[in-house]
């Protein structure tokens, strides 16, 4: 099943973390945000975490905005 984004109507890029990232989802929320997002800011730079949903993560590619 392919993920579009709300606003611009693009597919998502669909990737994964580590399990000890995702132990953070629910000890502590504010952590996970951000460690997924300095994840993938690592990672993926220009690219936009949109959703967090087990076992994956939802990026949206705003580099051309």
């Amino acid at each position: 099943m392919e993920h579009h984004d709300s606003i611009t109507g693009q597919p998502l890029l669909r990737s994964m973390i580590g399990d000890r990232i995702w132990r953070l989802m629910d000890a502590d929320p504010a952590r996970f945000k951000q460690e997924v997002r300095t994840y993938f800011e690592r990672g993926y730079p220009g690219w936009t975490v949109v959703r967090a949903k087990y076992p994956h993560i939802f990026l949206r590619d705003d580099r051309g905005t």
